[in-house]
């Protein structure tokens, strides 16, 4: 039995024991329903829920028994409906869901992707609005639970489920109470289909991240679908190439003829291509115009009067190595060698765009090629909701030289709100010493941090945190070995000077007020000579202002802050090249510095090639080199470039 039948078997008989149990479960719906809430519920919309159950579910199953299969997902042609139940529980499932309100009407789409990177769309019309009005909070619900009752078809019991409606996912987890009247129903009947799931977890979405299941939305509230006729799911497929470029290259795989053969066949005898047109013959006569036939050779004229040697596929990959990579090769770029090759005196018609590939693929120009310092991907700005809620950590280290008391690492950590910064020197660190620096200077003296960022080659702040830390105590030190007696000083100075970020120093955003420096203690400043006439009361009460006000002054950096990041993003969005690695694709690494590598100066600036394991949406890879070792740490892509073989 194949997939395809095999699966429409099993749905065969899920669909009649789904007739069987849904009388049994509108029941359960309405004793909870009733128990809890004390509402007039209609038999309309009772009705209105229970019309629900004409979901197709062989649509679903025509869409996966259609998904291609490949060599490392085996598929028993002979297994039975346990094996496929088992097969479709798996957990990794995705759920994505949406709904659309507009003035057409009103559309919900729904998007499942399997563990294997399946997609399963679907989509609904709701045509119930004229009869019981519709919200976008209630679009929203009804987009949700398809998303449920599908994923409960295919026996998926393990799911994330990821929607932009905060309202929903808020209401479902039972965060936020469902005061609605309208949405009390929906809410009751959901937490009936999520008892049936054995996990699911909740992920909030920007709405440019949920534009698949937005546009399935979008497009079913956009079209009227008549009574009794099934879209099936949608295919869409990835074209690389333009059509016509599929065209040409299938035709001269076919034909086996050198480019120049129509040109050739024409200035010999005249003739022209059989299934050539008006055109056609019009433009070989044209471009025959340029062709000269010597003997038995065909030369192009060029525009000085030099006879170019036309050239066929194989003799132009030949000339384009040797030019290229030959003794004489100096590995130019892919214009050079096009116009190196002609002024030897070679012609092919499209000779600058196969030596542009050429050299792109060559893989010492790859591998000593320059380094990219655009930037692969947008500024993603890290925010903090308060002081010391969101802290970053990182090492500084090795340090060289060793410090006269033998450190050579700092551990650093900033907060996001307030830019404070903690840091200490060790001479070896270890896991243990970590812990007690958390410890003693993050949960003792600011409380326990709601979040804690570890450096994963994404954790920009902290890393320009780092240079600023660097950059001060190389101007500090005295004789390079003593950096560590300097690092509390180098802090100090960190504190009290204003960040441009926030508007403000750290130190005013952690106790309300500027820091006394010395010199006003030795110089008299006015703010000192203030003080020094009122009395210690009128002092603590002057304290006590400024405490009180200090909710306001940091309120007033989190806008300042707001506005910094957004000035930022705009101004690194210009800078932005997006480079398109996925999982398994091959790259190259960029070298860092000349100590210890034998070559010197000549050492090639990127590393020889390896395969991407696994790729996050922050920007974090990590990799395999060839011979299948994998690396235990991340390697950011903006060190990255895609190797073509």
């Amino acid at each position: 039995m194949s997939l395809s039948g095999a699966a429409q078997c099993w749905f065969a008989s899920l669909e009649v024991s789904r007739r069987r149990t849904w009388d049994d479960l509108a029941q359960e719906f309405l004793r909870q329903f009733a128990f809890n809430i004390v509402i007039d519920v209609s038999r309309r919309e009772i009705e209105a829920l229970h019309d629900r159950k004409s979901i197709k579910g062989s649509i679903v199953v025509d869409h996966l028994a259609s998904l291609p299969t490949s060599e490392d997902r085996p598929i028993d042609d002979d297994f039975p409906d346990e094996e496929f139940v088992v097969m479709t529980s798996l957990s990794g499932w995705c759920m994505y869901f949406d709904g659309a309100t507009n003035q057409s009407g009103y559309g919900i789409g729904v998007l499942l992707v399997s563990p294997q990177g399946d997609h399963i769309p679907r989509s609904a019309r709701l045509a119930f609005s004229d009869r019981h009005p519709a919200t976008n909070n209630i679009v929203e619900y009804e987009a949700c639970i398809l998303g449920l009752e599908t994923a409960l078809e295919l026996d998926i019991r393990q799911m994330k489920v990821f929607g932009d409606s905060n309202l929903v996912l808020r209401q479902i987890q039972g965060d936020w109470k469902t005061r609605d009247v309208k949405l009390k129903p929906y809410h009751a009947y959901l937490e009936l289909l999520v008892a049936r799931f054995d996990e699911l977890r909740y992920v909030h979405l920007p709405r440019a991240q949920n534009r698949f299941a937005g546009a399935l939305a979008t497009l079913a509230s956009s079209v009227d679908i008549p009574i009794d006729v099934v879209i099936c799911p949608l295919l869409i497929e990835l074209r690389s190439a333009p059509a016509y470029c599929c065209l040409i290259g299938e035709t001269e795989v076919q034909d086996d003829l050198s480019w120049y053969h129509d040109i050739y066949q024409f200035l010999r005898s005249g003739t022209y291509p059989e299934v050539a047109t008006a055109k056609d013959r019009r433009a070989l006569r044209n471009l025959a115009t340029r062709f000269v036939i010597c003997g038995y050779t065909l030369y192009r004229r060029s525009a000085d009067g030099m006879l170019l040697l036309c050239l066929d596929r194989a003799s132009a990959d030949r000339v384009m190595i040797e030019v290229h990579v030959g003794v004489c090769g100096p590995h130019m770029g892919g214009h050079m060698l096009a116009r190196k090759i002609m002024r030897t005196g070679y012609f092919w018609l499209t000779m600058e765009t196969d030596c542009c590939q050429f050299v792109h693929k060559c893989p010492e120009c790859q591998i000593h090629g320059d380094l990219i310092h655009a930037p692969p991907s947008e500024l993603r700005a890290l925010t903090s909701p308060w002081p010391f809620s969101v802290w970053g950590i990182d090492i500084i280290g090795k340090v060289s030289p060793k410090s006269s008391s033998g450190h050579e690492f700092i551990l650093v950590a900033i907060d996001y709100f307030t830019k404070w910064v903690q840091a200490a020197s060790y001479a070896r660190l270890t896991s243990a010493k970590v812990a007690s620096f958390i410890r003693s200077h993050i949960i003792c003296r600011y409380g326990v941090p709601h979040e804690l960022i570890s450096d994963r080659g994404t954790n920009g702040a902290i890393e320009a945190m780092n240079k600023n830390i660097k950059r001060i105590l190389r101007k500090m030190v005295e004789t390079s070995r003593d950096w560590s007696e300097k690092l509390p000083f180098a802090l100090w100075a960190y504190h009290t000077s204003f960040r441009t970020s926030t508007g403000a120093t750290p130190y005013s955003l952690v106790y309300g007020m500027e820091v006394v420096l010395p010199v006003e203690t030795e110089m008299g400043s006015l703010r000192v000579a203030l003080e020094q006439q009122i009395s210690e009361t009128e002092w603590a009460q002057a304290r006590f202002d400024q405490l009180n006000l200090l909710d306001e002054k940091r309120l007033r950096a989190t806008d300042h802050i707001q506005a910094y990041q957004r000035k930022m993003t705009r101004a690194f969005r210009k800078w932005v090249k997006p480079r398109p690695l996925q999982k398994g694709d091959l790259v190259l690494r960029i070298l860092r510095g000349l100590i210890g590598d034998p070559r010197g100066k000549f050492r090639p600036s990127w590393s020889r090639p390896y395969v991407i394991r696994e790729l996050t949406p922050e920007g974090a890879a990590w990799l395999t080199n060839l011979d299948g070792n994998q690396f235990s740490k991340p390697t950011n892509v903006d060190q990255l470039k895609k190797y073509y073989v």
